[in-house]
């Protein structure tokens, strides 16, 4: 079995106070241990809970195993290994343990969805732990609170990133449990915020690598690394609006940097020299503008964005000039850089991703490398994006004047927070969306260092 590393006072403090409390919340940045704390506290509580039946849950089921059953080695499959095993309860997974005071089930469950509630009716749950918590759906919290009320000893554990101040988790759950500790002592609400500090198991090294990745000021770095509630509000990237020259690149000064890797290629015969080169395209129509954006990679590590194209604002989407646009520059883009890997265009329109697939056909050029884009949450975006900008990852061609204008005028939306607003002034949504598609499908590879 893996221990833990020594916990901090804050963490210690909030350990023992679980034992008097049946409303448990762990909030902060990431990596402050708040994972392995909870699942330690759950796992110590289960050994002589008189129910038999829990819940262990996140946004989706898959988060659940992944931050309570496994927590990186310290997760419940951990505490109990040897006398615990994963099966199924009512169809649903689940863990049967072995405990002195007889065996327990644990269903896993997702939360995130509207309908998961049903999902865990019908049963009477002795705890449960919901891993990120403000990301599952209203309905399901509330269900956990109802199901839980028949407890013999009612435990309820949540723990969660922190949002804005004004998110719906606060003013609905936490702010109503932290008036009624208030009012009376003996409620039962125990709170408890981490950060990165508080985690014993990161080394000195291992911290000052973690903070390189985060650039102070931004919405990240308050949230992640302070803890603090922080509203994603103005300019995204007030840092590039403000200073756009240390993310920027000429051609000569490319050539300067992998000079290895083009010659290289020279001697191998080869025009190419990056790792993989893909093009993102944002389709127009109803007041929007249709655009290209080719991105080499170097390996996963590095994004460079090499050149862009557009097509005028149209009412309407235009099929043939969008293929007409494409094929010149795909073309263009395999004459300066060698062959494209992939092309990602919006996958929400099939139709035109077939009309793509038949220009290029036509053309003579490689058609069966056209494939829809893989979209994660729009709010991830901007966090991948801001990772490759303060690691110094991502490096935009000078002449990608339209793409460097975007990015400075990109804002977060005020009616959907963490989002980036989709008013699309200037059309800077058009190109952000663009540059996106050109990468998301690798965002698995890209985000490893955060």
């Amino acid at each position: 079995m893996n221990i833990p590393a020594p916990f901090s006072q804050r963490q210690e403090d909030y350990l023992y106070r679980c034992f008097d409390s049946w409303f448990n919340v762990a909030e902060g940045g990431k990596r402050g241990g708040k994972n392995v704390l909870q699942t330690l506290i759950f796992c110590m509580l289960m050994e002589n809970h008189p129910n038999k039946l829990h819940l262990v849950s996140g946004v989706s089921n898959a988060t659940a195993k992944l931050n309570i059953l496994d927590c990186d080695g310290y997760g419940l499959l951990n505490y109990f290994e040897g006398r615990c095993r994963e099966g199924k309860y009512k169809d649903r997974d689940c863990v049967y343990v072995q405990t002195p005071t007889g065996e327990k089930i644990i269903l896993v469950s997702g939360g995130g969805k509207d309908g998961d509630e049903k999902l865990i009716k019908g049963n009477t749950y002795g705890m449960a732990y919901v891993t990120e918590a403000n990301e599952c759906h209203p309905k399901f919290l509330k269900e956990v609170f109802d199901r839980t009320l028949s407890s013999a000893d009612r435990k309820i554990f949540h723990d969660l990133n922190p949002k804005e101040e004004e998110h719906w988790y606060y003013t609905e759950i936490l702010n109503y449990h932290k008036e009624m500790q208030e009012a009376d002592p003996g409620y039962g609400y125990n709170y408890g915020l981490f950060t990165i500090a508080d985690n014993y198991s990161i080394s000195d090294d291992q911290l000052r690598a973690v903070l390189k990745t985060y650039r102070k000021g931004t919405v990240w770095y308050e949230r992640d690394i302070l803890g603090h509630r922080a509203v994603a509000e103005g300019i995204i990237f007030r840092y590039f609006a403000d200073n756009p020259e240390p993310y920027l690149y000429t051609d000569a000064q490319m050539q300067e940097w992998f000079a290895v890797r083009i010659k290289q290629a020279q001697r191998d015969g080869r025009k190419k020299w990056l790792d993989m080169i893909t093009i993102g395209i944002d389709f127009g129509g109803n007041g929007s503008m249709t655009t290209y954006v080719a991105t080499g990679f170097i390996k996963y590590h590095t994004l460079l964005p090499l050149e862009e194209d557009h097509l005028p604002v149209t009412q309407e989407v235009d099929s043939k000039c969008i293929c007409d646009k494409f094929v010149v520059f795909y073309s263009r883009i395999i004459d300066q850089y060698g062959d494209v890997d992939w092309v990602f265009p919006d996958s929400a329109s099939t139709t035109m991703i077939n009309s793509l697939r038949s220009a290029a056909k036509e053309a003579g050029l490689p058609w069966r490398n056209i494939a829809g884009c893989k979209k994660n949450e729009i709010s991830e975006r901007p966090k991948t994006v801001d990772l490759l900008f303060s690691t110094g990852r991502l490096l935009i061609n000078r002449r990608c004047t339209m793409l460097i204008a975007a990015i400075q005028k990109l804002r977060w939306d005020d009616e959907h927070p963490d989002q980036p607003e989709d008013k699309n002034i200037g059309n800077c949504n058009d190109w952000w969306d663009g540059f996106c598609y050109s990468w998301l499908d690798f965002v698995k590879y890209i985000d490893l260092d955060r």
